[in-house]
């Protein structure tokens, strides 16, 4: 008896080797006199870069130190708005009026502490009803003459007497909202902005007619990206265009100029942005995060292509020795496998010696479901000839998948689950140093009645 264990994805040389030696340790203690090979195919039928990545926007980075892309600096803000719709007026709560000489008095202030304590949407204070008034009083005293309603309560005023359902026609606002799917949130957005107590401190610190307009603006994108945000797993369709333009129409409605924005919020959250949200660091490591990915994902998708060639390979490997072989393959590897026995049983043409198979990890019974596996189709059974099959999985192992339901009422096929207590990824890795595996292992080789 022999065991032939087949790797998985991303494995080359180095890392096959490792996880080699620890397989065949286990299984020769365990079976005296077995033979324990191994078919690697990571060199070979892997992965690379063929062009050396030329495909790839960004794999060479531009000089150090060069000046942010405006539209780098753009994406990144919105996607911070989306992520906080509130967190502009946030900024604009906490920064100060211009005092004299033109210094903005609140702006150092509001800088330092935007990014401990405004920038969280987690204070304590400001979001209950007594501390909201008494902030917004404070901020009356020190900035508004007595009896002088500030220009951003104006503002605010103007957003709560927005409609919730512009008309689709004869109305621009109307049938831009309809036009990209944001229509049915849009309601909620206005609804979640004006009663928020960003917007009344926001508004507060307004007392002048230059911070209005800038209100105006903050208030408009804060609705607008509440807007996306409930709309995006409703598959809204709208161009960075059509935002802007919403966002623009808005500002018109609340008394502010659509094409000038809030320069204060803009100077602190658009350096913030550039480091907290994830799409500039996508785009700074698309290179070195693709290049890391293709041994993983290019196997994959090399052998959805191309497995033929990778079959072709094992079938010549388990073949060259005519007696009973255990098959063992992990991840892609068991994909192959079974792949591989389904197709030659359904020739009629069984895999000499091959009388057990192992997965482990697997997405075979997944791809089954998806009629992406090459062998069967949709529903199908296991062909007459197809050998006894053993799947382990790990809950945790998000890349391991259950194969009993998906072939019920299949005597050939049995599940096995161990437990690694380990996150993904390292689960999906850690089977080769559990006892349970190689005891289960042992079990169906008794079963099986392989000698």
């Amino acid at each position: 008896m022999r065991f032939l264990f087949v790797h998985g994805t991303g494995v080359r040389r180095e890392r096959h080797d490792r996880l080699f030696a620890l397989v065949r340790e286990r299984l020769t203690a365990g079976f005296r006199g077995a033979a324990v090979d191994s078919c690697y195919w990571g060199d070979r039928f892997g992965a690379t870069l063929g062009a050396g990545g030329r495909s790839v926007p960004g794999l060479r980075p531009g000089p150090q130190g060069a000046a942010p892309d405006p539209v780098d600096e753009e994406t990144a803000e919105w996607a911070l708005l989306l992520a906080d719709p509130l967190c502009e007026l946030r900024v604009l709560a906490e920064v100060g009026r211009p005092g004299a000489g033109g210094h903005d008095r609140g702006h150092d202030r509001g800088h330092d502490r935007g990014h401990d304590r405004g920038l969280d949407g987690g204070r304590d204070g400001g979001h209950g009803a007594d501390a909201h008034a008494e902030e917004t009083a404070d901020h009356e005293d020190d900035f508004a003459m007595p009896g002088v309603q500030a220009a951003g309560a104006r503002v605010l005023a103007l957003l709560g007497a927005l409609p919730p359902a512009p008309p689709r026609t004869g109305d621009e606002l109307g049938a831009l909202l309809h036009g990209t799917g944001l229509a049915a949130g849009y309601a909620a957005a206005l609804d979640s902005t004006a009663d928020s107590a960003e917007a009344a401190r926001a508004a507060a610190r307004a007392v002048d007619e230059p911070q209005a307009r800038e209100l105006a603006t903050a208030l408009a994108r804060a609705v607008t990206a509440a807007a996306l945000a409930t709309a995006a797993t409703d598959g809204a369709d709208c161009t960075a265009a059509e935002r802007d333009r919403l966002v623009e129409l808005l500002t018109t409605r609340l008394g502010g100029d659509g094409r000038v924005p809030g320069a204060r919020a803009a100077a602190v959250l658009g350096r913030l942005a550039l480091r907290v949200t994830t799409q500039p660091l996508l785009d700074a490591r698309r290179g070195s995060l693709t290049v890391g990915a293709t041994p993983v994902l290019g196997d994959i998708l090399r052998y959805q292509s191309r497995g033929h060639e990778l079959r072709a390979f094992l079938h010549a490997r388990i073949t060259a020795d005519p007696g009973p072989t255990v098959l063992i393959g992990h991840s892609l590897g068991g994909v192959a496998l079974v792949d591989l026995l389904a197709l030659a049983a359904v020739r009629g043409e069984a895999v000499p010696g091959a009388e057990l198979l192992v997965t482990v990890g697997s997405q075979a019974p997944f791809l089954h479901e998806l009629g992406a596996l090459t062998a069967l189709e949709p529903g199908a059974k296991l062909p007459y000839g197809f050998p006894r099959w053993l799947n382990v999985y790990d809950r945790h192992d998000v890349l391991s998948y259950l194969a009993e339901p998906v072939f019920p009422g299949d005597a050939r096929v049995t599940d096995h689950e161990v437990r690694s207590r380990q996150p993904f990824p390292a689960c999906h890795s850690a089977y080769w140093k559990q006892d349970a595996l190689y005891e289960r292992i042992e079990q169906a080789v008794t079963e099986a009645e392989i000698g």
